[in-house]
Order: structure tokens, then C-alpha cells, then sequence
């Protein structure tokens, strides 16, 4: 990922956030190692200087009173809500909730990405971008933290998950971007005002939700990963209080007693003891929130906690039997619907509902969290910037609709066609250019030169199509069962692996499709892509019930 300390300042918002009372339980402008900050170096993109509270930004200049805490707005709620569904309400009452949901446009950008293309078996990945706000506009959401003044100020996006759903609904990943880290926003207009807000070449993630709404977030992750976002999600973070308590609580778990609570007063509160503890209510948000007393103190030990209380919450909400008493799902409805904003092709309880009978099919094995690779950004040991190559290799597993675990590519390996496939030399292969679909032209000649590659290795009935068919993936189709040992032998001599081997009834016969993965060379370079995602990442399973949070040193009692 290419990076740039420069900055195009055209539109810089001004951000007041000296005023009001902190709230009790606020967390301090400190550092990583949870002591408090010394002078920090200048912020490159303005507006964020006070993000200190426990974004890892700078603390508050002497005799100026501390910045008040930003509570966390977080997307589980959204996520376990979407993925179940309220089916228990009855269809005719998500009508009566569809007046609760507040809708904004999808992308406020200048470049949208284009949509995936579908698999053979007319399947699309969706790709929807979970966000939380850090506004307080609610009297809600004031009794659970934080100021007056902070009404109605620009929020800050300080938690942004996208949740990728495979097109053949066998597997979801999560990717989590630590609200820290410096990438580039680009030019959003916002679409109730017509202001423009200019790019800023490197700037705080968090910062985009306040250039024009969600719809900045969206643009911003699609200039980052290059992939489509076909829905945005924003949540209120009161209503994680009535969905944990709906559900009884939420399990988590610490390795050891864990204390948020720095020496002068500050941290999130969460006092638990080591093992496991259903929360809910102010202490699920402590959770949610908790900084220091987590792992390392960084805000992606925030976001390694947040994965385990996602994935705790939906296996509650997949079995607990509770949620069956119609009174508890309207009641859980009104308060979903209440705390969601959403782009407007989602608008409607219905379009929820659909949208959550895709996440449904989706069994928890099947997913996967993750957390973008990072690492401290040299100009401010505060502040993060993706780890390139890590982090690319992530985003493009999800964007090639690649299981993040790698079963899923295993087990296609496994499978060899039952059908033997005939002599090379007697294999006919048409090879077509697909290289279109990255958004640049077609490179040219590279059927051609395919076909000749094929014809080489002995496939001596290769040949060209000159059918141009935009592909970002490399493929091999066929268009019935006694092809696909065929399909499967000219797929192995290219080091094409077995999951881009597919069946298609828009094929006459074994058709190789040159994708933008492979626009250039005679070697298929996705022969040596990796098939499950990086360490750096930090992965957690969906099935997994005994992961557990290591404490802080310093943060333990008792």
C-alpha cells in the first residue's frame, strides 16, 4: 500500500473538544505504555489532535482541561442483529420498524469500485462496512458518557469492520481497522450540504465519518482495499446495552483479574476476575472500550476483545432460547432499529431481513475475524500505518472471495475430478482475456500469449477467444461433469489451483479466463498466493469458545 506523509489540504474541519465535563470512567491522553504522554509530534492532517483520550493521540496542551472521553460506539449489536434476523416479530411488524431506521447515500466519493463479478453459479460476495459513531446525540447515549457539548459536533468513525460474505455463503471474514492508523481518505461531498471536503493524503481512519457521513467511510475503505461495498451499517452504541441484557449477557473472558484503571483515575472501569463472566448493560460497554488492561494497551488489543465479545454475542443469539418469546424480539427490534443508520438500498426492515438470511447461512465455523496487520508509524509512535505486505496480502484474500482459514481452499484441492481426463493433445482449451477488470484496459495480446503457454506444455488445441471477458480472478470453466478432469489437467499445467476450476453453463467447453490477477508473464503468479491469512492478523474463529483476554501488566488487583 503505497503511503504519503504529504497532504491535500483543501478543506480541514475545525473541532472544538476542549469543552464539558469528563465522564467518570473517561481514560486519559496516554501513551502505550498507559503512562501519560509527553509533548507529541505535530498531527499531519489537523482536526484530530485530541483524539489522546485513548486513540493514542496526544494529551491535552498544560493548563487546559483534559479532553472529555469519546464512549465507543461499536457494531456487534448491528452484526448479531443482521445475522440472526427478527423473524420472531413477524414480517408484518418489521414494517411498523422500518420508520426507526435512519438511511444515508452509499458512497460520497468520486470512484466507487465496481461490483464483483458473479461466480458461474450466478453467486456475488456482499461486502458491508460496519461502523461505529462516537457522536452523542441521544440523552441515551449522554447517560452512558461524555459531554453536552459533544452534540452534535462531527463524529468520529472509531470503529470500522468490513464483513465479507463469500459468494457461495460458506464463509464470512471480518476485517477490523484500528481507528489509529493513518491512511488516505479521499474527496467526499457531502449529500444533504454539497460541501466538499477535500483528500488527505494520510490522515486517522476515524476522521472520515465526519467528511460528509458514512458514505466518506465507505469511499475511504474502497480507495484502501480496491474492493466494492455494497451496504454500509452505523450503530448507536446504547442499544449494545439493551441487546446484552436482552440476552442475559454476553460471556467473556481474562486470563487474570483485570482492573481498567490508571493511577490517576482513568480507564474504562472494567473490573472482572480471571475466567468467565457474563456482561451486561455499562459493563458490556467497559468491555468494548477497554484499552488499557488489555494485552499490550494498543487499540488493537481493543479490537482483539471486540472480536471475542462478536462472536460470544452471536453464539448467544443462535441459542438462546429466550429470543423465541415474541415480546423480547419486538422489544430487541425496536431497539436495533432505533440505533441503526444505513445506506438507502438498505433502508427497509425487510431489506434487513434479507440481507439476514444471506449472514444466516453462514455457519459460525465459517467465520472468520481479523484485524488489519499494523505497525507504529515512524513520525508518531502513537499513531499506526498498515503493514504492507501483510496487510495486502488480507485485503486481497477478501477481495478474491478467499476463505481466510484456508479450508476451504484445502478441501477443493482434495478433490480431484472422478472424470480421467483425456491426453493433453487432445484437450481443447479457449483462452480469453479477462484482464479488464481492475479498472485499466485489457492488456493486450494476452489470450494469445496464454494460449501459446498452454500450446507449449502440450495442450497443442489451445487456442485464442477473442471474446473479452472481465475477470479479476484467474478461471477455469467448464460445462459439464465429463469436462472437468479436463478443465482440472489444463488448470494444473498453469498452476491455476482447483478453486478457480468451475462449473458454468455459459461455456461451450474447457475455457480459461486470464484474469487481472495475471496480467502479465508466462507463470501464473496466484500459483504461490497464500490461502490463509496472515499471523499479523491475529485471526479468531467464530467456533471458538475458549478464547480468553491476556491482562496488562499493571492492570491486575486482587
Amino acid at each position: 500500500m503505497a503511503r504519503s506523509g504529504a497532504r491535500e489540504d483543501e478543506e480541514v474541519l475545525p473541532r472544538d473538544r476542549t469543552g464539558g465535563e469528563a465522564a467518570p470512567d473517561a481514560e486519559p491522553a496516554h501513551g502505550v505504555d498507559g503512562g501519560p504522554r509527553g509533548k507529541a509530534a505535530p498531527e499531519p492532517s489537523g482536526g484530530h489532535g485530541d483524539h489522546g483520550s485513548d486513540s493514542g493521540g496526544p494529551g491535552p496542551a498544560p493548563g487546559r482541561r483534559r479532553p472529555k472521553r469519546r464512549i465507543l460506539r461499536w457494531s456487534a449489536l448491528t452484526l448479531a442483529v443482521v445475522i440472526l434476523g427478527t423473524a420472531g416479530a413477524g414480517y408484518l411488524y418489521y414494517e411498523h420498524l422500518n420508520s426507526n431506521i435512519r438511511k444515508d447515500k452509499l458512497n460520497l466519493g468520486d470512484d466507487a469500485v465496481p461490483r464483483a463479478t458473479a461466480n458461474p453459479a450466478g453467486q456475488t460476495p456482499l461486502n458491508i462496512l460496519m461502523i461505529g459513531s462516537d457522536s452523542r446525540n441521544t440523552a441515551e447515549d449522554l447517560k452512558l458518557g461524555g459531554s453536552r457539548s459533544d452534540v452534535g459536533r462531527p463524529p468520529l468513525a472509531d470503529v470500522q469492520m468490513l464483513v465479507h460474505v463469500s459468494a457461495d455463503r460458506t464463509n464470512m471474514s471480518v476485517v477490523s481497522l484500528p481507528r489509529d492508523t493513518m491512511i488516505p481518505i479521499p474527496r467526499c461531498t457531502d449529500a444533504h450540504t454539497g460541501k466538499v471536503y477535500g483528500a488527505l493524503s494520510l490522515a486517522m481512519a476515524n476522521e472520515s465519518l465526519g467528511r460528509g457521513g458514512p458514505g466518506c467511510t465507505v469511499a475511504t475503505w474502497e480507495k484502501l482495499t480496491r474492493i466494492h461495498i455494497d451496504h454500509f451499517m452505523v450503530v448507536d452504541f446504547s442499544g449494545v446495552v439493551s441487546m446484552a441484557d436482552a440476552i442475559g449477557g454476553v460471556p467473556v473472558c481474562v486470563r487474570q483479574n483485570v482492573y481498567s484503571h490508571t493511577y490517576d483515575g482513568h480507564g474504562s472501569g472494567l473490573k472482572l476476575k480471571a475466567g468467565t463472566t457474563p456482561v451486561k448493560g455499562r459493563q458490556a460497554l467497559q468491555w468494548l472500550r477497554t484499552r488499557y488492561g488489555f494485552e499490550d494497551g494498543t487499540d488493537t488489543g481493543r479490537t482483539h476483545a471486540q472480536h471475542m465479545y462478536m462472536n460470544s454475542m452471536v453464539r448467544q443469539l443462535r441459542q438462546n432460547a429466550t429470543l423465541s418469546n415474541p415480546d423480547e424480539m419486538r422489544r430487541l427490534a425496536e431497539t436495533a432499529t432505533k440505533a441503526l443508520t444505513v445506506d438507502e438500498d438498505l433502508g427497509t426492515v425487510k431489506k434487513l431481513y434479507d440481507l439476514s438470511e444471506e449472514f444466516k447461512k453462514v455457519p459460525t465455523k465459517g467465520i472468520t475475524m481479523t484485524t488489519l496487520p499494523t505497525v507504529q508509524w515512524p513520525q508518531d509512535r502513537n499513531r499506526l500505518v498498515p503493514l504492507d505486505k501483510d496487510a495486502d496480502q488480507l485485503i486481497s484474500m477478501v477481495r478474491d472471495d478467499t476463505p481466510l482459514d484456508g479450508h476451504g481452499a484445502k478441501k477443493k484441492a482434495e478433490r480431484p475430478s472422478d472424470d480421467p481426463a483425456a491426453p493433453d493433445a487432445q484437450i481443447a482449451v479457449l483462452v480469453r482475456n479477462g484482464t479488464g477488470m481492475d479498472g485499466g484496459a485489457p492488456e493486450p495480446r494476452r489470450a494469445l500469449t496464454v494460449a501459446r503457454v498452454l500450446r507449449d506444455k502440450g495442450f497443442a488445441q489451445a487456442a485464442e477467444d477473442t471474446t473479452l471477458t472481465p475477470r479479476a480472478k484467474t478461471t477455469v470453466l467448464y460445462p459439464s461433469a465429463d469436462l472437468e478432469g479436463d478443465a482440472q489437467a489444463a488448470a494444473k499445467a498453469l498452476g491455476v489451483p482447483f478453486t478457480s476450476v468451475l462449473r458454468s453453463t455459459d461455456v461451450s467447453g474447457v475455457t480459461l479466463i486470464v484474469g487481472s490477477d495475471w496480467r502479465t508473464g508466462d507463470s501464473y503468479p496466484g500459483s504461490a498466493k497464500p490461502t490463509k491469512a496472515p499471523e499479523s492478523s491475529a485471526a479468531l474463529n467464530g467456533d471458538k469458545d475458549d478464547a480468553c483476554m491476556e491482562v496488562q501488566k499493571g492492570f491486575t488487583w486482587g
